[in-house]
């Protein structure tokens, strides 16, 4: 395992004061983590540098061909004052699936853990302790041949930036209002849609724009093909609880699958909640709410942790999901996680890892 450098700043920043005004990506901390891959010499010159603007070439192949994948993940400060970070190996892990997707070469999973936790621990002074607020890590890599012409790179930069971060949704914990989308698509199977890549994102803003414009936080996706099957919100994987049984969709190669989302599954289940794993027509979700055993929906994400459902808009119609407030499963599930991510009750699961 290599050697970490580390250059720190001569001049830190002034951090936020008021976690009311935080945001989400607004701030971000005195350092970074930086690693360079060169063809026939693999991930080296792994250092950590104070933050600052890149130098590249205009023709880097990632401004050109997109080829680029990244990671979202937090820090949290618990009450005794350690530092946490939550799943950090599935985040490596899941790097390594987008990867494989995009050409990019495979990272040293536990390397790059222990790298993000020294990263940590020197900028542990920017995580906030106020309410609902965390420490917020972008870890990604970028594809930097200086070369016009459609091929996997031969030199890429790895970095991981922090940004001090409140509630990803200005609702909180409210619930959120969510279009339904029927003439954009996001992803096909066979596609990138399980990989978290920078295209994915791109590709959502045309009916992300649309939805905002008509009062919608967000767009519920369907499948590519057959516009039939509910698939994910932009941001979050997706739970409806029908008539007691928690319901999400299977992901078949279309959909990201999220830290998150395997959390609150393993989660409910040992809880003994009913959990199913299935393609799920919107159709069912149209009829459960008609007939009065739709009992809530919730998205589930890193950035939102749980984001409740209040609305569904479904064409003309607006369908209002438990009476527009938050359910009990999605309540449940948002305080046992955060309480968990948080250190403020004991990681039975075994998913926290302590910041050194």
């Amino acid at each position: 395992m290599q050697d970490i450098r580390v250059e720190l700043s001569e001049t830190l920043k002034a951090k936020p004061t008021d976690a009311s005004k935080l945001g989400f990506g607004n701030y971000f901390t005195d350092h970074m983590f930086m690693m360079n891959y060169d063809k026939g010499q693999g991930w080296h010159d792994a250092r950590i540098v104070p933050y600052g603007p890149l130098s590249l070439d205009p023709a880097a192949m990632c401004l050109h061909y997109g080829q680029e994948v990244f990671e979202g993940m937090k820090a949290y400060r618990a009450p005794d004052g350690r530092v946490l970070l939550f799943r950090p190996d599935r985040n490596m892990a899941r790097l390594n699936l987008s990867n494989e997707r995009l050409c990019i070469p495979q990272i040293d999973e536990d390397f790059c853990v222990e790298a993000i936790k020294k990263l940590v621990a020197i900028e542990q002074d920017w995580i906030p302790d106020a309410p609902d607020t965390s420490l917020y890590i972008r870890p990604f890599i970028i594809s930097v041949d200086p070369h016009v012409g459609v091929h996997p790179a031969e030199h890429l930069i790895f970095m991981v930036i922090l940004s001090p971060v409140g509630c990803y949704y200005p609702e909180g914990l409210n619930p959120v209002k969510i279009y339904v989308e029927r003439k954009y698509v996001r992803a096909v199977k066979g596609g990138t849609g399980f990989a978290k890549t920078a295209g994915n994102y791109a590709s959502s803003l045309k009916a992300q724009e649309v939805a905002a414009s008509q009062g919608y936080t967000q767009v519920l996706w369907l499948d590519g093909v057959e516009r039939k099957y509910i698939e994910e919100v932009g941001t979050m994987n997706v739970f409806f609880k029908i008539d007691g049984k928690v319901i999400t969709p299977a992901l078949q190669g279309s959909i990201l699958g999220g830290i998150t989302r395997m959390s609150c599954i393993e989660m409910l289940k040992s809880w003994g909640v009913d959990v199913e794993e299935r393609p799920l027509a919107l159709q069912e979700v149209i009829d459960a709410a008609a007939d009065g055993t739709l009992e809530e929906a919730f998205g589930t994400g890193t950035a939102a942790v749980i984001s409740p459902i209040g609305s569904l808009k479904v064409d003309e119609d607006v369908i209002t999901i438990n009476g527009g407030e938050i359910g009990e499963t999605a309540q449940k599930l948002y305080d046992q996680l955060t309480d968990l991510q948080n250190g403020r009750i004991e990681d039975t699961f075994g998913w926290t890892v302590c910041v050194e």
